[in-house]
C-alpha cells in the first residue's frame, strides 16, 4: 500500500475513534521509563478508540511494545533511498513510541463500539477474601491484619504479620508481574515502616513476573509468590509456589 494514502487512513481512523490495525515492515523505539528498539521485521500495529497503541509479532499474548492514552502523528519521510512513514505516539507521562513503516501491507479500520461490560469472576477481590482466611499456607505462622490498607498514593491488599513478629506487606495481583506492581509493593512497604516503626517485608503474589520485574524485585530485597486459581461459586487460590531464583538462572 502506497505510504501517503496509508498514512491518510490511520490519521482519519484516530480522528473517528475506530479501531486501525496495520501490517507492515517496521522498526520501533521507545524511550521514556526506560528504552528499547525493535529492529526492522513485519509486526502488527493495533490503534484503539481509547487511544492505545499496541505493537505485536507472531507469538505471545501481550503486546511487544505499548502506549496508553497517546497522541499519535504521522510524517512521511524521503530520502534518496526510500520513503517511509513515521508515526510517533507520546502520553502524558513524556513516553515516546516511534514506529518507522518502510512498507505496509494491509490496513483494516473497524466501527467497534467501547464498552465496560466485562463481568469479572476470581477478581482480585476475591482472591483477596481467599487470603484473608487463611495465610497459613502461604507461609507457616503468617496471620492477616488488614485488608485493604489505604495510603496517600493507592491502597495495599493485605497487611500480615509473620511468627517472628515482623509486618508483612502483600501485594495480589491477578495477572502477570510487571515493574509497576513491583514499585508498588515497595512504596506500601516503605510506608508501614515509616508508619508502624517495625521491620517489614514485602511479598508480591502473582500467577506469573516478568524478567525484568523479578531482577528489580531481588535488587529490593522483596519476596515474589507464584499462585494458580480456580473460579466457581468462590475463586480459591492454589498451588503456590515461592521462587528462589537467582538472577544468573535466567
Amino acid at each position: 500500500m502506497e505510504l501517503t494514502k496509508a498514512s491518510e487512513k490511520i490519521l482519519t481512523a484516530i480522528k473517528n475513534q475506530e479501531m486501525c490495525l496495520v501490517v507492515g515492515d517496521c522498526f520501533v523505539s521507545y524511550t521514556g521509563r526506560a528504552s528499547s528498539k525493535l529492529p526492522r521485521g513485519k509486526r502488527l500495529l493495533m490503534i484503539k478508540a481509547d487511544s492505545s497503541v499496541s505493537i505485536h509479532e507472531n507469538r505471545l499474548v501481550r503486546p511487544t511494545n505499548y502506549m496508553t492514552t497517546a497522541k499519535t502523528s504521522c510524517e512521511i519521510i524521503e530520502n534518496k533511498k526510500e520513503t517511509m512513514l513515521k508515526m510517533i505516539s507520546k502520553n502524558k507521562t513524556k513516553e515516546t513510541l516511534e514506529i518507522i513503516f518502510y512498507s505496509i501491507d494491509d490496513i483494516q479500520i473497524y466501527d467497534l463500539p467501547m464498552s465496560n461490560d466485562l463481568r469479572l469472576s476470581g477478581s482480585e477481590k476475591e482472591l483477596n477474601d481467599a487470603l484473608m482466611d487463611d495465610l497459613s499456607f502461604l507461609e507457616p505462622g503468617l496471620k492477616p491484619i488488614n485488608q485493604q490498607q489505604v495510603f496517600r498514593k493507592g491502597v495495599c491488599d493485605i497487611i500480615a504479620e509473620d511468627k517472628d513478629g515482623k509486618l508483612v506487606v502483600i501485594e495480589l495481583k491477578r495477572r502477570q508481574a510487571d515493574y509497576g506492581s513491583v514499585t508498588q509493593l515497595k512504596r506500601y512497604v516503605e510506608q508501614v515502616e515509616k508508619i508502624k516503626g517495625k521491620e517489614t517485608r514485602g511479598i508480591l503474589l502473582a500467577p506469573d513476573i516478568r524478567k525484568s520485574a523479578m531482577e528489580l524485585l531481588q535488587s529490593y530485597g522483596l519476596e515474589y509468590y507464584s499462585y494458580d486459581f480456580e473460579v466457581g461459586e468462590r475463586s480459591k487460590i492454589k498451588g503456590i509456589g515461592k521462587s528462589q531464583m537467582k538472577l544468573g538462572e535466567y
